[in-house]
């Protein structure tokens, strides 16, 4: 019988601990909020996803002496220079507003033949918080912006990231076609991957 870990996520995102939860279950993990154990938000001071994700992996870790795991996301456009970047989230400023982040993006995409962006995930995984070797994953997802939204999934940038070949926009698709395909499932299954080999 295979031994149950618990493993801290260090988000209190109830979308990403059902989706991690979920994957992570079957190789023995199980895996909690750091609300669950009072751990605070960490800062994200850092310009990169992958500091900011290990930011806050070795803060989880440190504050629960458990493993923990973290992600940082984002939106980048190439016509932009990856633009936005880690500040996605709060692209337009606070309070936070994807209807706002949007907006800006397709303003500051206008006067550019380029449409294209990529959503891109990094996964970062501590066994404690002075791990040495951290497990670093990363899932890309490449699209366009396009200015009139489409889709019920109203989630983030999804219903303006349109992906040419299927025809249809981030926020049109399924749950499940979404987890197959996004940056945050394709950086989980290559965690899942560096995990089961260490």
């Amino acid at each position: 019988m295979r031994h149950v870990r618990t493993l801290v996520l260090a988000s209190d995102n109830a979308g990403k601990l059902k989706e991690f939860g979920a994957m992570l279950a079957p190789i023995g993990f199980d895996v909690r909020p750091q609300s669950a154990f009072d751990v605070p938000a960490a800062e994200e001071p850092h310009v990169t996803f992958v500091e900011n994700a290990l930011a806050k992996a070795r803060h989880a870790a440190m504050l629960t002496g458990l493993p923990a795991l973290a992600d940082d996301s984002g939106i980048c456009a190439n016509a932009l220079g990856g633009a936005p970047g880690v500040v996605s989230a709060r692209y337009a400023g606070e309070p936070k507003s994807d209807t706002r982040n949007n907006l800006k993006l397709i303003s500051e995409l206008a006067a550019h033949a380029d449409k294209s962006v990529y959503y891109y995930c990094v996964l970062v995984f501590v066994r404690h918080a002075d791990d040495p070797q951290p497990l670093i994953a990363e899932g890309r997802w490449d699209g366009e912006t396009i200015a009139d939204p489409s889709g019920q999934g109203r989630f983030g940038y999804d219903p303006h990231f349109w992906l040419p070949a299927l025809g249809k926009t981030a926020a049109e698709l399924s749950a499940e076609e979404k987890n197959r395909l996004s940056h945050r499932g394709r950086a989980l299954r290559n965690l899942i991957e560096k995990l089961t080999l260490t």
